[in-house]
C-alpha cells in the first residue's frame, strides 16, 4: 500500500476500509473470502491484510488460516471515544456556564500544534460568537490554545509554538515568546488564559483546563463574545465560574485530586 500513489493510493485505502467492515460484520474471514467480497485478486487481498496486519488492525486466528480485527483498532477508537467522553460530560455544564456567563461556550483538545473546537454552546445574548465546531484555531491566539499550551512542559510548550514565525491575525496578537511565556505562567497562577481581540477583532474569550482521570490537562473550556459586552473586567469576574465548571467537568471524567 506503501508503493500506491494517486487514483490507485486511494483505491487501496477503500480496499483497506472494506476489508476492516468486512472482519468487524463477520467476525472472521480468509483470504479467499475477503478477496470474493471486494472483487480482488487473492494476492491483493492477501497484500491488504498484510499490510492491516503490520499495523496491528487485523490479526490472524490461530491455526485457522483466518483474519479478525486486531487490538489496534482499539487504539484508534480510543482517540474517538475520549473526546465523545469529553463532549457527553461537559454538555451539562457548558448548557449551565452559558447562562451563567451570558456568553458562547465551546470545548477544545489539542491537536498537533493547534486546538480543535468540538463542541459549542451558544449563550443567551442576541449577539453570540461564530459557530466554531469542528474548526482549527492557533494556540498562542486563542484562550482555549493558551490555556492547553500553558500546562504543558516547557520542552513540549516550545515544540508547540516552534512553528516558525507566529502569525500576527490582529495588531493585538501576541507573537513574542517571552510575552506567551509570561501569559502561560499567569495562567497556572489563576487557573485561566484569555485572550483580548488577539483572533479577531472585536472579540474576546478566556479559557479554563480540563483535566482527566489521570491529571493531565486533555481539553479547555471557554467563553467567548464581543469584546464591547464581555470586556477584561467582566472576564475576571466571571473567571471563577469558568474555573469551577472546568473543575466540575475533570470530576465528572474522574479527576479528583488538585492541579
Amino acid at each position: 500500500m506503501s508503493n500506491d500513489s494517486g487514483s490507485g493510493g486511494v483505491q487501496s485505502v477503500d480496499r483497506a476500509i472494506s476489508v476492516l467492515e468486512i472482519l468487524s460484520r463477520r467476525g472472521e474471514a480468509g483470504v479467499s473470502e475477503v478477496a470474493a467480497e471486494i472483487d480482488v485478486h487473492k494476492s491483493t487481498a492477501f497484500r491488504l491484510l498484510g499490510a492491516l496486519e503490520a499495523r496491528g488492525l487485523v490479526e490472524q486466528a490461530e491455526d485457522r488460516g483466518k483474519y479478525r480485527l486486531g487490538f489496534g483498532i482499539i487504539r484508534l477508537a480510543g482517540g474517538v471515544s475520549t473526546q465523545m467522553d469529553i463532549i457527553g460530560r461537559a454538555r451539562p455544564v457548558c448548557q449551565r456556564l452559558a447562562e451563567e456567563v451570558g456568553e458562547t461556550v465551546n470545548i477544545a483538545v489539542l491537536r498537533s500544534a493547534h486546538a480543535v473546537n468540538l463542541d459549542q454552546v451558544r449563550g443567551p445574548s442576541a449577539v453570540t460568537a461564530y459557530n466554531w465546531v469542528g474548526q482549527i484555531t492557533p494556540l498562542h491566539a486563542t484562550s482555549s490554545g493558551k490555556a492547553l499550551v500553558a500546562h504543558q512542559d516547557a520542552r513540549e510548550r516550545e515544540r508547540l509554538l516552534a512553528v516558525g514565525e507566529l502569525e500576527s491575525f490582529t495588531p493585538k496578537t501576541i507573537t513574542d515568546l517571552d510575552a506567551l511565556e509570561l501569559q502561560f505562567a499567569e495562567t497556572r497562577r489563576t487557573g485561566y488564559a484569555f485572550c483580548l481581540e488577539e483572533l479577531e477583532e472585536g472579540l474576546n474569550a478566556m479559557a479554563a483546563p480540563i483535566r482527566s482521570y489521570h491529571g493531565e490537562v486533555v481539553a479547555a473550556v471557554s467563553a467567548s463574545g464581543p469584546a464591547y459586552r464581555f470586556s477584561a473586567e467582566r472576564m475576571h469576574e466571571l473567571a471563577p465560574l469558568l474555573i469551577r465548571g472546568a473543575e466540575e467537568i475533570s470530576r465528572r471524567l474522574g479527576y479528583a485530586g488538585q492541579p
